[in-house]
């Protein structure tokens, strides 16, 4: 591992039980819609990199309802293909192949080529020490459209507070993942891009040993499938898996913006010897949100107890 993939490898405390250490073979779960014409490629540079990793390995292609020849494509190249008649999302596409995969690390990367298959031997260097490591796009040799970077750049920041752990890459679509991670958090992961983003936060948030190794990531081949409305559906998710982990990270900052405003109104009231309803409420406000933020943050507490 070179020195800038160690920067980012997780340093929690060691854990009183040390993480099980699983046999070298992992599937390879390429979800694709549409990808006929750069999917071939792509499995080509993956088996290449695989069969000289030391690894057991198999390569799964999802086609999510493809309109192209991405199954035929992929067949030719020897792989296992699962094909959805109707598109049903990016998520669902890698928990049907999850769901189909022979061994007990999972290896998810998209078919259009913009991450690089050469970046896959130093994720599995980590494997038997991390329990998901996430190629992190943040290298100089980085292509991603400059309309996309402020609300990236924000969203990552927003959920490195919210977990309160650095995440340099919330969402890559490069990752090695344990299975049992996975299925710890199924029932959370949504059908649509948001899945690597759900586990992200799951995993960071719960604890868990994350690493994050720095590749490059290329131009895309093709259209992209990822729209401007996904950066509001993003921020919600964030919110959401932040609220069902930790609570008091959300509350704690809203009620105190609450009652901040309510007690700088409060002063301003006074200087004009009239208290309006409006301080009275930012006030009432934050104790109601402090007190939701509690209970939100006993029921996780719970739901969480093993």
């Amino acid at each position: 591992m070179d020195a800038a993939a160690a920067r980012y490898v997780s340093r929690e405390a060691e854990d009183e039980s040390p993480i099980r250490v699983l046999a070298h073979a992992v599937s390879v779960i390429v979800p694709a819609l549409d990808e006929g014409a750069h999917i071939a490629q792509q499995l080509r540079e993956i088996d290449a990199v695989l069969r000289s990793s030391g690894w057991a390995f198999e390569i799964i292609v999802v086609d999510d309802g493809s309109t192209d020849d991405t199954a035929a494509a992929a067949l030719a190249e020897g792989v296992r293909v699962l094909r959805n008649r109707r598109n049903r999302g990016y998520g669902a596409a890698l928990k049907r192949g999850i769901a189909a995969a022979a061994h007990d690390w999972i290896l998810i990367i998209d078919a259009d080529g913009t991450y690089p298959a050469a970046a896959i031997p130093r994720l599995l260097e980590l494997a038997d020490t991390h329990e998901m490591v996430v190629g992190a796009r943040i290298t100089a040799n980085r292509s991603i459209p400059l309309a996309r970077r402020p609300a990236k750049w924000f969203l990552t920041q927003l959920a490195s507070y919210l977990a309160e752990r650095r995440l340099p890459d919330l969402n890559s679509g490069l990752r090695l993942i344990r299975r049992e991670l996975v299925l710890r958090y199924l029932h959370l992961l949504p059908p649509g891009f948001s899945f690597t983003t759900t586990i992200t936060l799951a995993a960071s948030c719960d604890d868990h040993e994350v690493a994050y190794v720095p590749i490059d990531y290329h131009a895309r081949k093709g259209q992209s499938k990822i729209r401007p409305g996904h950066a509001y559906d993003f921020l919600l998710l964030v919110l959401r898996i932040t609220v069902f982990f930790n609570p008091l990270r959300v509350f704690i900052p809203l009620g105190l913006l609450m009652a901040t405003l309510g007690m700088a109104k409060f002063i301003y009231d006074l200087t004009l010897q009239n208290i309006s309803e409006s301080a009275l409420l930012g006030l009432l406000g934050a104790l109601v949100v402090w007190a939701v933020g509690l209970l939100a943050d006993q029921n996780a507490r719970i739901a969480r107890r093993p």
